[in-house]
């Protein structure tokens, strides 16, 4: 397993440019990681020049990326209407193009519909037929690139779509495509799942990506709400040696406290180097606990 961490950890935004992912991929080096997650729209949005920079500054620091997207509605793939469902195609398939100028060999997120989800439409059968359909399209284009896309099992109230991961393999088993996998997310899976380690095992070899935080969205080890010493004898039964990425939100405030529903401050006050620390000490313990 190799071991990440969130690109918006130390931020209470999600925007950020070029000159910011330079700082952050410079400190999760020095703090001992292998993975950094960045926004699959940043990759959208940046040119092939800014992606070149990208790539070499984490070339200089050897960190891996992963690419992750909460689509905007205009991308939902679920969506009753076709043109958004055109637009969304042409969007991921542009990010996972864009994703070779970064060496990134994997998008995750609920690429499946848009996030933070609205719930205007819950057709859940309607939306697994719209969204299956465009997930074998762009399965195809990861297929042909030699990338992955983990789709990730939300909680009821982010998703209606896919909120188990006996619901994720019936999903992927009928997109069909090798490229398209699970993420399985532990602060999710705390909710949803009568049993952490089962739901593992079920996704057995089609678990592609791991995300992981305590109950409340702290990082894994401040409360040990969660098994984690289960986890890593569950993913280590399944073979799994894939990326293992923290995703912790603590910070209130924001667009990143505003989409989370962050609402008070869980880093006791935090300045940005007790972040460090706390994301060190994290690493170590997931380390102990997974490996």
């Amino acid at each position: 397993m190799q071991f990440g961490i969130l690109y918006s950890y130390w931020s209470r935004e999600w925007a950020c440019d070029l000159e910011g992912y330079a700082k952050i991929i410079k400190k999760v080096s020095d703090l001992g990681f292998d993975i950094l997650e960045i926004s699959a729209h940043h990759v959208y949005e940046m040119s092939q020049d800014e992606l070149r920079k990208l790539n070499a500054l984490a070339q200089e620091r050897g960190i891996t990326f992963t690419t992750n997207s909460g689509p905007a509605e205009q991308y939902d793939l679920a969506s009753p209407d076709p043109a958004v469902r055109k637009q969304g195609i042409q969007y991921f398939n542009t990010i996972l193009e864009k994703m070779q100028l970064i060496q990134a060999k994997v998008l995750v997120g609920a690429i499946y519909s848009h996030w933070p989800c609205n719930f205007k439409e819950t057709d859940k059968q309607a939306a697994w037929e719209r969204s299956i359909s465009c997930l074998q399209e762009i399965g195809r284009t990861a297929e042909g690139l030699g990338m992955e896309i983990a789709l990730e099992v939300l909680n009821r109230n982010e998703t209606y779509i896919l909120t188990t991961a006996d619901e994720a393999v019936e999903y992927c088993q009928r997109v069909g495509s090798p490229s398209v996998k699970i993420l399985l997310d532990t602060y999710h899976m705390n909710i949803e799942e009568d049993d952490l380690q089962a739901a593992i095992q079920q996704a057995g070899g089609l678990l592609g990506h791991v995300h992981v935080g305590e109950c409340n969205r702290k990082l894994p080890g401040m409360n040990n709400s969660i098994d984690w010493a289960g986890l890593g004898q569950a993913l280590r039964a399944v073979g799994y040696e894939g990326a293992v990425v923290m995703e912790p939100f603590m910070l209130p405030g924001g667009s990143v406290g505003d989409s989370i529903r962050v609402w008070r401050d869980l880093s006791g006050g935090a300045g940005e180097e007790q972040l460090d620390r706390y994301a060190a000490q994290s690493l170590t313990f997931l380390k102990e606990k997974l490996l």
